[in-house]
């Protein structure tokens, strides 16, 4: 065989190689963000996930009957409890429940009566149980609520599934944190406007161009909250989410867009999500990550 022949055969041999490798990789990243989305359907679906929302009730200070009688101050849906179940007593950060009847109502799985269930010292909010319905206590700056939940939801039976963009790796970009001033002011949808602690903000290449991403300090990880140009289109309107593992000793760390995802807003009226300031609404469209639920409809 001839030389150059030869040559152009070895370099012919060596794409297809470099080919299938590529392909095998994008094959593998592909089947990593499919495990990736699978858990975040069964996050979405679990006990404590956003899926089973069946309410959320603003309480006032003072006396708050509840039930599902339409005379009370907080009315639950039909099935849950008792027409009139008690009252929940909001004095200065402390919520307490007081059953009309002992017998109906679980606390934490016991029978009682009266009990704390939130207290500015508390560690966590215990957990009621009536029924298929369960409920704790939040709280929102200076607001109190309760967060009711219906295990048996047909919300949950009725989930098909989330809508996202092919995994495309090219999304998945290296990004350094540089310090910022150490706190990021964030507004949630009820209008709340707080400042919280932030490492600095991340800054990366994409097409071509450099940005920056504030960043929020949650556990060990990294917490994003992104705008972009696909928002109220083909994604969610008030944002998304991405997390990234805490900067190596180099402040490097991975940014990957396929990993968006939507606040639970998107598939819930009874959620108080964070919404993205406004200097973590990036010019280009994101076309990486969750769709909006709703964008088909």
């Amino acid at each position: 065989m001839p030389k150059i022949l030869r040559m152009r055969l070895t370099s012919l041999l060596f794409l297809i190689l470099l080919l299938n490798l590529h392909t095998h990789g994008q094959s593998d990243y592909a089947d990593e963000i499919r495990r990736w989305d699978s858990s975040r359907v069964r996050a979405l679906k679990d006990v404590n996930g956003w899926l089973n929302l069946a309410g959320l009730f603003w309480l006032k200070e003072g006396v708050n009957r509840f039930g599902t009688d339409s005379a009370n101050d907080v009315v639950f849906p039909k099935g849950s409890v008792v027409p009139m179940a008690g009252n929940f007593i909001l004095e200065k950060g402390k919520v307490t429940l007081l059953q009309a009847d002992a017998g109906t109502i679980l606390i934490n799985n016991r029978l009682q009566k009266e009990r704390v269930l939130f207290h500015p010292d508390s560690a966590y909010a215990p957990v009621c149980a009536s029924n298929s319905f369960r409920w704790t206590i939040i709280r929102r700056e200076d607001k109190y609520a309760i967060r009711l939940r219906d295990l048996n939801s047909p919300v949950i039976k009725n989930f098909k599934g989330i809508n996202r963009y092919p995994a495309d790796s090219s999304w998945r970009v290296e990004a350094m944190l540089e310090k910022g001033s150490g706190w990021v002011t964030i507004t949630n949808v009820l209008g709340q406007t707080i400042q919280q602690e932030s490492p600095g903000r991340l800054v990366f290449t994409l097409q071509g161009k450099t940005f920056k991403l504030d960043a929020l300090k949650e556990g060990n990880e990294l917490f994003i909250i992104i705008g972009d140009e696909t928002s109220a289109l083909t994604t969610y309107g008030a944002g998304r989410y991405i997390y990234a593992k805490w900067p190596d000793n180099n402040g490097k760390t991975i940014l990957d867009f396929n990993k968006a995802f939507n606040p639970p807003c998107a598939f819930t009226d009874f959620a108080t999500c964070p919404l993205p300031p406004k200097q973590n609404i990036l010019p280009i469209a994101i076309t990486a990550g969750e769709k909006d639920p709703h964008a088909e409809h």
